[in-house]
C-alpha cells in the first residue's frame, strides 16, 4: 500500500512539473483547441461548452471574494440576475423594457455601472461585519432582490421574467457585427472569459492581490502594518460584483430571456460549490469546478435516473477527501 501511494504521489509531482515547465504550450494549445471547439462538435455540445464559459466567469469573479480575500458570500447571485436585468430592460424588445439598443458597446458599460453601484451599496453595508454575519447580509440583499423580481410584475415580468432579449451587436457607424449565430456567440464568450481569466490573473498577482491574501491569511496584521484592509475588500467586492454582472448579461442574451432564478440563493450555491469543487484560490480551480458542475448533471441524467443523487456523492467525496478542491490536490501532494 505505500509503494502503491508513493508512485502516485511521484506521478502527481511529474504531471505537474511537467505543466509548470511546458505552462505556456499547454494554454496555447488549449486556446487553439477552444478556437476549433464549434467546428468539431454538435450544436447541444457546443450550448453546454457557453454555458460552461459563462459559469466560469460567474465562479472567478467568486474565487476574487472567497479564495483570495476570504469573503464567503451567499448572494452573489444577486449580481449575476442583476445583470441580466439592466441587459433585459435595455436591449429587450419585451413591452416592459425600454429597448433601446443591443449594440454591445452600449449596454455593457451600463450593465457595468449598474452592477458596480449595486456591488457599492452592498459593499459599504456588508463589509462591516465578517463571518456568519457577512453570509447572511449578501444572502439577505439576493433575496430581497429575488422577491422584488417576483412580486414587482410591472418591471420585471414577475415568475415569467423578460423574454426577447436579443443577441448582441457590436457596431461603429456603418461596421456592424451580429452574434446573432450560436458560433458567433460561442467565440464572444469566449473572448470574454478570456478577458476576464487574464485581468483576475493580474490582479491577483498584483501588489493588491497580495494585499488580497494577506488579509485572508491575517487580517488584523495587515491592519497593523497600515494597510486600509476596508478599502481592499471593498475594491474587491466592487470588481467582483461587476463580473458577476457581466456574466449574467452573457447568460441572459444566450437564453433569450432574463428571469428570477437566477437572482435565488441557490444560484449563489452553484457558484459557491464550482469554486470549492475547483479549488479556491486559484483561477482555474473554478473553471474546473464550473466545468465538472454543469457537464455531469447532463451526461449523468441520460444514463440514470438517480443523477441528483449521484452529484451528492460527489460531493461528499470531495469534502472528505480533497478539501481544497480538484486543482488543490496538486498543491498537496507537491
Amino acid at each position: 500500500m505505500g509503494t502503491e501511494r508513493t508512485k502516485i504521489i511521484t506521478h502527481i509531482a511529474t504531471a505537474r512539473s511537467w505543466l509548470a515547465a511546458n505552462s505556456r504550450w499547454v494554454l496555447i494549445l488549449t486556446l487553439i483547441l477552444a478556437l476549433i471547439f464549434p467546428f468539431s462538435v454538435k450544436t447541444y455540445i457546443l450550448s453546454l461548452g457557453i454555458e460552461v464559459l459563462i459559469f466560469a466567469i460567474f465562479a472567478m469573479s467568486l474565487d476574487l471574494l472567497l479564495g483570495y480575500t476570504g469573503l464567503p458570500s451567499l448572494g452573489h447571485a444577486a449580481f449575476f440576475g442583476l445583470g441580466a436585468y439592466i441587459l433585459a430592460y435595455v436591449s429587450s424588445n419585451s413591452e416592459l423594457a425600454l429597448g433601446l439598443t443591443d449594440n454591445l458597446l452600449i449596454t455593457l458599460p451600463i450593465v457595468i455601472l449598474g452592477t458596480a453601484l449595486s456591488a457599492v451599496i452592498l459593499g459599504f453595508l456588508a463589509l462591516r461585519t465578517s463571518g456568519v454575519f457577512f453570509l447572511m447580509i449578501t444572502l439577505a440583499f439576493a433575496q430581497m432582490l429575488f422577491s422584488i423580481a417576483i412580486r414587482w410584475s410591472s418591471v420585471t415580468g414577475g415568475s415569467d421574467g423578460m423574454t426577447g432579449v436579443p443577441r448582441p451587436t457590436l457596431g461603429i457607424g456603418t461596421w456592424h457585427l451580429s452574434f446573432t449565430d450560436r458560433a458567433d456567440f460561442y467565440y464572444l464568450v469566449l473572448a470574454f472569459f478570456c478577458i476576464t481569466w487574464f485581468l483576475l490573473r493580474y490582479i491577483v498577482r498584483s501588489p493588491f492581490g497580495l494585499a488580497l491574501r494577506g488579509i485572508h491569511a491575517n487580517e488584523q496584521r495587515m491592519r497593523g502594518l497600515g494597510y486600509n484592509t476596508f478599502r481592499y475588500k471593498f475594491t474587491a467586492f466592487i470588481v467582483s460584483g461587476v463580473i458577476a454582472g457581466i456574466a449574467g448579461m452573457l447568460l441572459s442574451q444566450y437564453f433569450w430571456h432574463a428571469v428570477p432564478h437566477n437572482l435565488f440563493w441557490n444560484m449563489s450555491g452553484q457558484a459557491l460549490i464550482m469554486v470549492v469543487v475547483g479549488g479556491p484560490g486559484t483561477l482555474t480551480g473554478p473553471v474546473i469546478g464550473a466545468t465538472l458542475m454543469r457537464l455531469l448533471p447532463n451526461f449523468a441524467s441520460t444514463y440514470t435516473e438517480l443523477s441528483e443523487t449521484l452529484m451528492g456523492l460527489v460531493l461528499i467525496l470531495f469534502v472528505l477527501l480533497a478539501p481544497g478542491g480538484i486543482f488543490g490536490i496538486f498543491h498537496k501532494k507537491r
